[in-house]
């Protein structure tokens, strides 16, 4: 068992990121069985899940003539527009169905204001608005954090780089972690984890 200062965040393990659903990520469902496993060595854990209205600003949908992957400017900055996803009362919002969400202590949902995207379990895409994830940690005294999920280049570096800013150790394991890689973001993910401090094992 892990000590009560080191926490497991689980990113976004979700029907629509998993082969079969909306946004698939390559080999999303690979990581179900052994972040189970993991689950059991934390005394922490936190999932955190895509929550998504309809006609969320980003989805290509919202936008006439756009395409899935365009980018987009939007106050915030740049913005690639998805396609549609992780919506509100789908099923490809919930969690893949083999992981063992009862394990989870606290799911914080993202993304459900309608104009503004957020890959951080920590913030919006405005790196202002915070989601609570930080304060719950901190409260629970922890320090140290493990990452995994999906996606590698998107959510799960979003989540670590900003948790490295916050002040936490972070390691995100890789191996329970799978990308999108979209024109090279994976590897620019990979870098800028680095730079901001956060292992990757």
């Amino acid at each position: 068992m892990r000590p009560s200062n080191e926490a497991l965040v689980v990113i976004d393990l979700q029907n629509d990121f998993c082969p079969g659903g909306a946004l698939a990520v390559p080999g999303g469902d690979e990581i179900v069985a052994p972040i189970n496993a993991l689950l059991d060595e934390y005394q922490v854990r936190v999932f955190t899940q895509d929550w998504h209205p309809k006609g969320h600003s980003s989805f290509a949908s919202s936008h006439a003539g756009k395409a899935p992957y365009d980018v987009i400017d939007m106050p915030y900055g740049p913005q690639v527009l998805w396609p549609d996803h992780c919506v509100i009362g789908t099923d490809g919002a919930e969690f893949h169905p083999r992981l063992n969400v009862d394990r989870a202590d606290m799911v914080i949902r993202k993304g459900f204001r309608a104009s503004i995207d957020s890959y951080s379990g920590f913030f919006e895409n405005d790196h202002t608005t915070p989601t609570g994830l930080e304060g719950y940690l901190r409260t629970r005294g922890v320090d140290t954090l493990l990452l995994c999920g999906l996606a590698t280049d998107f959510c799960v570096n979003y989540s670590a780089v900003d948790a490295a800013k916050l002040g936490f150790k972070v390691t995100v394991i890789e191996s329970l972690s799978r990308a999108i890689d979209l024109q090279g973001s994976l590897a620019a993910a990979r870098s800028g984890m680095t730079e901001a401090g956060v292992t990757l094992a």
